[in-house]
C-alpha cells in the first residue's frame, strides 16, 4: 500500500524499530505542517493509507472528497480532527486505539516538570542567571500542599503517585464512577467541585476532550482558586471555557499556569495573549512527545495498517463502513 505520513517534524518515526513493519509499504513522510486542502490533496493524491500524529492535521469532508485512492487513516486516541460522518460516507476505514490500558508515562512525566518548574520558578531563575543577576524570588514548596487531579485516568493516576512522592496531599474531582474507582484505590475525593477548586493549590487537568467535558472548567471555577495556586493543562486547551483562563490570571486566581495545550495549534504567534502573560509556563504540545512514547503509540498505528492490509482491519472507528469499503 501506498502510506503517507504527515506531521513528523522532525523525521523520528523512520528512526524507531517499529517502523520496520511498514517494510512491505511504500512510506512517504512529510515533516512539515500543512493545513492548506489543495496542499494536502496533491501530496495525499496517491495514498492509500494516511497515518496522522494525534491531531496535528485536520481531516475533513473537503479535503477526503478529493482522495479518491485514500482507502485507511490509521492514528491513536480520539478523533474530533477527522470527520468520521464523510469518511463512512466515502468508504474510508478509520482505524484508532484507544490505548485504555496504557499508561501515559510521558504526558505525566511532563505534568510533573512543569509543576516543579513553575512553584520553583526554574525557567525564570536561569533566564535571570545567564543575564547576570541572581536570585530573583523565592519559590514554594510542594510537601504538605493539595494536588488536585481533575478527571481519574492514566495519566491522572501516574501524577497522583508522583505527587504523593513528593509529600503532597492528592485530592481527585471526575465523573461519579471515576471518583468512587479513586476512593477505593485509597485517594481522597472532594465534596464538591467548589470545593475542589477551593482547596487545591495545584490543579491539573486530565480528561479526554469529548462534548461532555468540551469548556468544563468555567470562569467561575477559576474564579474559586487562591491566589497562591498553580492550574496546569497537559489535556487539551477546549476543556476551559474559551478566554477564561487568560481572564482569571488577570485577576490574580489562579495565580499561574503551566500549558501544553492551545486553541489552535501550532501555536506560532508570540503575541498570543497566553504567552504573553508573565505567570505562564507555556510548551509546544509535547507531553507525548518522546521517543518512547512515540514507539508505543506507533507500534499500535503501524499494526492496524498492517492488519488492514491483511484484510482484516482493527481498532475501526466507524464498523458501518466495512460493508462498503473502497476497493
Amino acid at each position: 500500500m501506498n502510506v503517507t505520513i504527515l506531521d513528523d517534524y522532525h523525521d523520528t518515526l523512520r528512526t524507531l524499530p517499529c517502523f520496520a513493519k511498514l517494510a512491505d509499504h511504500k512510506v512517504t513522510i512529510w515533516n512539515d505542517h500543512v493545513q492548506d486542502v489543495d496542499v494536502l490533496a496533491d501530496r495525499l493524491k496517491e495514498t492509500e493509507a494516511l497515518v496522522l500524529i494525534r491531531e496535528r492535521t485536520k481531516i475533513r469532508s473537503p479535503l477526503l472528497e478529493r482522495l479518491p485512492r485514500l482507502r485507511l487513516i490509521s492514528q491513536r486516541s480520539v478523533w474530533p480532527h477527522i470527520d468520521i460522518d464523510a469518511c463512512s460516507q466515502l468508504g474510508i476505514v478509520v482505524s484508532s486505539d484507544m490505548h485504555a490500558d496504557t499508561p501515559s508515562y510521558a504526558t505525566a512525566e511532563l505534568t510533573w516538570a512543569l509543576i516543579l518548574a513553575s512553584m520553583r520558578q526554574i525557567p525564570q531563575q536561569a533566564a535571570a542567571l545567564k543575564a547576570g543577576r541572581w536570585q530573583i524570588g523565592v519559590g514554594t514548596t510542594l510537601r504538605g500542599k493539595t494536588l488536585g487531579l481533575y478527571g481519574w485516568g492514566r495519566i491522572a493516576r501516574a501524577v497522583a503517585d508522583y505527587g504523593r512522592a513528593f509529600g503532597m496531599n492528592v485530592m481527585v474531582w471526575a465523573r461519579e464512577t471515576s471518583r468512587e474507582r479513586a476512593r477505593q484505590e485509597g485517594f481522597a475525593v472532594a465534596e464538591s467541585k467548589a470545593a475542589f477548586f477551593e482547596r487545591s493549590d495545584v490543579l491539573s487537568l486530565h480528561m479526554r476532550l469529548v462534548d461532555a467535558t468540551r469548556h468544563i472548567v468555567t470562569a467561575g471555577d477559576l474564579a474559586r482558586m487562591k491566589p497562591t495556586a498553580l492550574l496546569v493543562n497537559t489535556s487539551r486547551a477546549p476543556l476551559i471555557e474559551p478566554g477564561a483562563l487568560v481572564a482569571a490570571l488577570r485577576a490574580g486566581r489562579p495565580g499561574r499556569a503551566a500549558v501544553d495545550v492551545y486553541e489552535q495549534e501550532p501555536l506560532t504567534d508570540p503575541a498570543d495573549p497566553l504567552l504573553l502573560s508573565p505567570n505562564v509556563l507555556a510548551t509546544p504540545h509535547i507531553g507525548y512527545v518522546t521517543r518512547e512514547e512515540y514507539e508505543i503509540q506507533f507500534t499500535d498505528i503501524f499494526d492496524q495498517i498492517v492488519a488492514f492490509a491483511a484484510g482484516t482491519p482493527t481498532n475501526v472507528v466507524n464498523p458501518d463502513v466495512l460493508a462498503r469499503m473502497r476497493p
